[in-house]
């Protein structure tokens, strides 16, 4: 059974930082590309952050570009989401996901997610 499991997540004050974390099994995903997504409170889920199987190309939303970095270790099956200079707009439930058919930007491009974790970042 193939699952995504995300931690790192919890309460931050603005400027503050977190690391995410999206360990996988059931499966090797050292093939496929991964990325991040979020969902705030009464908003459709966004695209975050996204990275090619071996981490050569990583595709950000405009509003993260310069504060988040993703990374992946294949070793380990696990992604990552590096979040910096963190904004109360950045409070959401941010989930991982796997194995994009198509482009990378698109929710419905991915055919495997993990149940998220909630950040929130405080004013």
């Amino acid at each position: 059974q193939v699952q995504l499991v995300e931690s790192g997540g919890g309460l931050v004050q603005a400027g503050g930082s977190l690391r995410l974390s999206c360990a996988a099994s059931g499966r090797t995903f050292s093939r496929d590309g991964m990325g991040w997504f979020r969902q705030a409170p009464g908003k459709e889920r966004e695209f975050v952050a996204a990275i090619n199987w071996n981490g050569a190309n990583t595709y950000y939303t405009d509003s993260v570009k310069g504060r988040f970095t993703i990374s992946r270790d294949n070793a380990k099956n696990t992604v990552y989401l590096q979040m910096n200079s963190l904004k109360p707009e950045d409070t959401a439930v941010y989930s991982c996901a796997a194995s994009p058919r198509g482009s990378y930007y698109y929710k419905d491009a991915y055919v495997y997610w993990g149940q998220g974790t909630q950040v929130t970042v405080s004013s």
